[in-house]
């Protein structure tokens, strides 16, 4: 899973110096790039996390390194907001004088600002640190309290006093966001939005946890500490974060816990948004925010029915292939997963050695990479674990870019939480989807394009990357790098059907009424998830509705596209500039991006 805002992480330059390498070809291109930069700028400005996590906190944009996002009401679209209030001028531009990359530029910048100000209509959520509409401003996944400590620890660089400055303002305005967030969650309960039972208890677990950790021995406090002294700046920088941890920062937490633990006592058990004020349409925006695509919630569960069928059929060849023959294709695949030539040791050790495997499949088939693509990115990337304090609630996996200037590789983060969620022949299609050549080598590969706007290159759309990175795991196959490898093989075709199995269980949660136990039982039944994986994962959709139904829907046009490309063009067709026009123009809605293959097509047969 990409996060969009840290597709660029770390780039250095000016947005002059990022569109030097392209020359404007019309009025309308010139004006079209001047309003892009300007709603960059912007977004910025309102997203100082963004500003720190790009990289473009230093110079004149040094203030920003002493603020974070506004959580009150006012800043609840967050990144949305910039987009929103471009929209008129958008709409100034004359989008017939716009040709090539520039049109679907033009034609992207606006689906997703429209998508924002529909989001805008809805008086409870806002929008999470992925940039997603969320229902729930505070849960396993969402709220100050899930990102700050790791975004403190890890986005915020500490160089010189005025930074550690910076890091103990920011941390007050900690204090203030979990506030803020106190006021939203009262309003919104008013309004009948309150997260369900199963959700406020895992967010309790979390939030007690990070609120037990107190002076100079919290995290918080040591990471400031640590990162100081080795610049030499002092020693009490510590206790100086500790001052705040345990003061304003402890107040607002224990205001949260104890504001939760209210809305616990009547919290309901129903999964889905559809009991939400204006619910049915409220997942309907989700729906299309995240397959990009206008598939009604029925629609899209029966393209995830059919989907699993087919999966399903051909994973069993696979299973009787290994003497697997008894039961469904789901309980073979979970007796396959408790095999213990499978499975790493639950320990540190084993957490390592899983690690190291990773990265060693990463460099194998990245060196197989110069067969299918002409463009190759020089960034570097490793596999890391998902910090241990936020693993409870974390995805599975998440990745994030690396720096233009090579001092920080992009990074793809486990959940190893219990290793016992990673079977051996599972890890081949995770290594291939998140690294190479999946979200890793996507997000490197755009930030080293020349000439893109930094807004094209800092937006994401779920159905793009989720769908470029199952098509990565295609990828590896064709590229014979499952070969010698049956359990691999085994594991990419369950790969797929998690995902087709994730639109059936989010529609069917969020439109069809189906309870969080009911999609637990057909997650494990379906795809042979273990169980604490697959409530986790359910979990993970109720929060984020219709984001999960993304990934399978991105895959399947991706494809579409490649084989009506193929066909169309017979021995001209070329994989490795096909893989160049999907990469170098950035994330774009999948409906923008049938039109630049079809123009791309035209053109090679011209």
């Amino acid at each position: 899973m990409l996060n969009r805002r840290h597709v660029l992480a770390g780039a250095v330059g000016t947005l002059a110096a990022a569109g030097a390498a392209r020359a404007q070809t019309s009025p309308a291109a010139s004006k079209a790039r001047a309003l892009y930069d300007e709603i960059f700028e912007s977004i910025l400005k309102t997203s100082p996390t963004t500003a720190s996590g790009l990289g473009f906190d230093t110079g004149a944009r040094a203030g920003l390194k002493s603020r974070l996002d506004d959580r009150s009401p006012a800043g609840r679209m967050n990144v949305f907001q910039p987009m929103i209030d471009a929209r008129p001028k958008l709409a100034t531009i004359d989008r017939k004088a716009l040709t090539g990359r520039e049109a679907s530029e033009y034609d992207t910048v606006v689906w997703l600002a429209d998508r924002d100000a529909e989001a805008a209509t809805f008086p409870f959520g806002g929008v999470d640190s992925y940039d997603y509409p969320v229902p729930y401003v505070v849960s396993q996944l969402t709220g100050a309290y899930q990102k700050m400590p790791d975004f403190l620890d890890a986005k915020h660089v500490i160089e010189t006093r005025a930074d550690a400055e910076a890091y103990l303002s920011r941390l007050t305005a900690f204090a203030q966001n979990v506030r803020d967030e106190n006021g939203r969650l009262r309003a919104d309960a008013g309004r009948g939005v309150v997260a369900p039972d199963f959700v406020l208890d895992k967010t309790l677990t979390q939030l007690t946890a990070l609120a037990s950790q107190k002076g100079e021995a919290s995290g918080l406090a040591t990471s400031l500490g640590r990162r100081a002294a080795e610049k030499g700046l002092g020693s009490d920088w510590a206790a100086k974060a500790a001052a705040i941890v345990d003061g304003p920062l402890a107040s607002a937490l224990a205001d949260q816990i104890a504001l939760l633990n209210e809305h616990r006592r009547s919290a309901v058990h129903e999964a889905g948004v559809r009991r939400l004020p204006d619910g049915a349409r409220y997942y309907d925006l989700c729906l299309r925010y995240h397959t990009t695509t206008g598939l009604t919630p029925p629609e899209a569960h029966k393209v995830g029915l059919a989907q699993v069928a087919e999966l399903s059929a051909r994973a069993d060849v696979l299973l009787r292939a290994q003497g697997l023959t008894q039961g469904s294709v789901g309980a073979r695949l979970t007796a396959f997963g408790k095999d213990p030539s499978q499975l790493y040791p639950n320990t540190d050790a084993g957490r390592a050695d899983l690690l190291a495997h990773l990265n060693s499949m990463m460099e194998a088939v990245r060196a197989q990479a110069p067969k299918v693509f002409r463009t190759l990115p020089k960034a570097g990337m490793e596999i890391r674990r998902v910090p241990p304090d936020i693993e409870l609630g974390a995805p599975r996996g998440y990745a994030e870019g690396g720096t233009l200037d090579g001092s920080r590789p992009g990074a793809f983060y486990i959940n190893l939480r219990d290793v016992g969620d990673w079977p051996k022949w599972s890890l081949n299609s995770l290594t291939y989807h998140e690294s190479v050549p999946g979200h890793l080598f996507q997000g490197a590969v755009l930030l080293e394009a020349p000439g893109a706007p930094l807004l094209l290159k800092t937006m994401g759309f779920t159905a793009y990357g989720e769908g470029w990175g199952l098509y990565a795991e295609q990828l590896a196959d064709e590229l014979g790098m499952y070969d010698q490898d049956p359990g691999g093989k085994i594991g990419y075709l369950q790969s797929f059907l998690y995902r087709a199995a994730r639109i059936v269980l989010d529609t069917g949660m969020h439109s069809q009424g189906w309870s969080r136990e009911m999609a637990v039982a057909y997650m494990i039944d379906t795809v042979g998830l273990p169980a604490g994986a697959a409530a986790n994962e359910i979990d993970r959709y109720v929060v984020w509705p219709g984001q999960a139904c993304g990934y399978k829907i991105g895959h399947t046009e991706i494809d579409r596209l490649r084989t009506k490309a193929r066909a169309a063009l017979g021995l001209k067709f070329d994989l490795p500039a096909f893989h160049d026009l999907i990469l170098l123009g950035g994330a774009m809605p999948l409906a923008v991006l049938e039109r630049v293959v079809d123009d791309w097509v035209a053109q090679q047969r011209a």
